[in-house]
């Protein structure tokens, strides 16, 4: 047992359970190791309703008791040892930041890029390192050679920056986007693609696909829309914000030409890491947003000219990761689609509450949504801030009207009988 502890402290990198110690004791550090071995013991399904388990795993976060976190669909938290990580490599920077940072810390991006494209089952000259899915995505958007007259396919449930980042381009470009309206939930893959190929013409050259919608949770089929751009010649771009270590699936899996998402969300790495993919081939025909000296290059390194920025959080990654592994990908979505279904299945049993998301598990995992007859989303989630310290968040987007609630790894079934409490009694008020 020491041994196989000893193994699971260094699996979780340098920061392990030293760093631990400075806000909770070795005793608690070494019981989230036990946790991460007893985990390991059991398969995905066993573990995924184990509740003792992962409650004693949610020592390893820092999130406050004050508030019942909903919304880590936004923005997720650090486990302590990334956080350990970052302040470690922040300060360190601080001793001499020319020398550090650009001699020392800026030499670790190498390593990272392998830990990455073996996260994601790419080659490491594949990929690059960025800030977020904005950013992966902006490059595509900007970077794609198009002429006038051109046609990208994207849905109307498609995140705004991306949407706006194209009525750009077609504003001043004359590229044209063809717009799809999904009617949410969809439990038919066949669907999905008819309205890709409803709304292709022989002048489409762009799908804009979002693998896992931001509004609701629907988990749209990247993989088969990808194989149905590339048997007609049509680039396919992958929004994967949302499902990037939260679905147990490789970048190389959905067989895309680019691929862009947030580390920050579901990987839980430090705020403000992101990454992007690029089919070798064509690398070089996109052109960076900061340029450098080679914007040709097939270098995948040339996306990565972004100037002076912090090396701490993009170092700290690697923390993520390991923590990622150490929970193992299965088990990591098989107990987001455990808890989800919970509270689901609990509240739908009330005539005045709607589930607006699929509770199968091929269309959803984490995130889900619901209302309630004759009340404003707004006020729902704003009555479950206000009185009861729960943060979700109100979603008023095209077609779709509905709170989301994210729970996440540390999240326990004891939060979510105080949610669904809640939510039934403002039901009944």
């Amino acid at each position: 047992m020491t041994t196989r502890r000893s193994f699971f402290q260094k699996a979780l990198g340098m920061a392990g359970v030293v760093s631990l110690t400075p806000l909770m004791s070795r005793a608690i550090s070494e019981d989230i190791s036990d946790t991460l071995l007893s985990l390991n013991r059991l398969t995905p399904l066993d573990a995924a309703t184990d509740d003792d388990l992962w409650a004693r795993m949610a020592q390893a976060y820092t999130v406050t008791p004050n508030i019942l976190n909903l919304n880590n669909g936004g923005v997720s938290p650090q486990p302590k040892v990334v956080q350990d990580a970052v302040d470690r490599y922040y300060h360190l920077s601080n001793e001499a930041p020319t020398y550090y940072m650009w001699q020392i810390l800026d030499r670790g991006r190498e390593p990272l890029r392998r830990k990455l494209a073996d996260l994601g089952g790419v080659s490491q000259e594949e990929l690059a390192i960025n800030r977020n899915t904005t950013e992966a995505l902006a490059t595509f958007t900007w970077g794609i050679d198009m002429k006038r007259g051109d046609e990208i396919v994207m849905t109307k449930q498609d995140y705004p920056n991306m949407i706006n980042a194209w009525k750009q381009r077609e504003a001043r470009e004359g590229v044209k986007i063809n717009w799809i309206n999904l009617n949410l939930p969809v439990e038919n893959d066949d669907v999905v693609i008819k309205a890709y190929l409803d709304a292709t013409t022989p002048q489409t050259k762009i799908w804009h696909i979002t693998h896992l919608i931001t509004w609701t949770g629907q988990i749209l089929p990247a993989a088969k829309l990808c194989a149905e751009a590339r048997k007609r010649g049509i680039i396919s771009i992958v929004d994967a914000a949302h499902s990037f270590a939260h679905l147990d699936y490789k970048i190389s899996d959905l067989h895309c030409d680019y691929f862009g998402t947030s580390l920050h969300k579901w990987l839980c790495a430090p705020f403000g890491t992101g990454l992007m993919y690029i089919r070798k081939p064509l690398i070089e025909k996109t052109w960076p947003i900061f340029a450098n000296d080679k914007p040709q290059s097939p270098d995948i390194r040339k996306f990565e000219a972004l100037g002076t920025r912090s090396f701490a959080p993009e170092q700290a990654i690697g923390q993520a990761i390991d923590f990622h592994n150490a929970i193992g990908s299965k088990r990591k979505q098989e107990r987001l689609q455990y808890l989800k279904q919970y509270w689901c299945e609990a509240i739908s049993k009330n005539s005045r509450i709607k589930i607006h998301i699929s509770l199968k598990p091929e269309y959803s995992c984490a995130l889900g949504t619901f209302s309630i007859d004759g009340m404003d989303v707004g006020d729902i989630s704003s009555k479950l801030m206000s009185n009861y310290g729960i943060h979700t968040v109100s979603i008023k987007w095209e077609n779709i009207n509905a709170v989301r609630v994210t729970p996440h790894v540390y999240t326990t079934t004891k939060d979510l009988d105080r949610f669904i409490d809640a939510v039934n009694t403002i039901a009944a008020s």
